[in-house]
């Protein structure tokens, strides 16, 4: 497999830190800290809610890559009370009527890895994956060279999408 050098993604790929374990504690893990931190706009998150809040993917996928997070550190489903659920399904169909709108989305992919089995680069604070689509977005580089290409500014989209975030309440 040839390789195409993203930099953007070396300081997440070749992490070994203890945040991509699976059992790490609240004061160990980087989403955690985000929250603590209460700089918003430094971390990219977008918004925040009584019970979880909505940030960029730093190591994105596509442009508009979205993560909604529980505020509670927790890598089980069933540990998030029926309020917490019910408001992450909420903000998750903002996210989606959001980047349809503002970054024109054709399609998305929705989805939830638990563990490091499944995917998971910080299986211990679960969250759900918001990924914008385009008819053609993808190219011939992942199918002849397994390397994929995002070219686009991280706070670009977010100051596009902030406006979207900045009022909307949960009811």
């Amino acid at each position: 497999m040839k390789k195409l050098y993203a930099p953007w993604r070396d300081s997440y790929a070749g992490a070994t830190d203890k945040t991509k374990e699976e059992n790490i504690e609240a004061h160990e893990c980087i989403f955690c800290e985000f929250i603590q931190e209460n700089n918003d706009e430094q971390n990219f998150i977008l918004q925040r809610y009584k019970h979880c809040f909505v940030i960029l993917n730093k190591y994105p996928y596509n442009a508009g890559h979205l993560m909604v997070l529980p505020l509670e550190h927790t890598k089980n489903l069933a540990s998030l009370g029926a309020q917490a659920r019910h408001e992450i399904i909420d903000v998750i169909d903002h996210c989606i009527r959001s980047t349809q709108k503002i970054l024109k989305a054709e399609g998305l992919n929705i989805g939830l890895n638990i563990g490091r089995a499944s995917g998971a680069g910080i299986p211990s604070h679960m969250h759900w994956h918001i990924l914008p689509r385009w008819n053609g977005d993808t190219n011939f580089l992942p199918a002849l060279a397994d390397v994929k290409v995002v070219s686009f500014d991280l706070k670009e989209i977010y100051d596009l999408l902030k406006p979207e975030f900045k009022d909307h309440t949960v009811s």
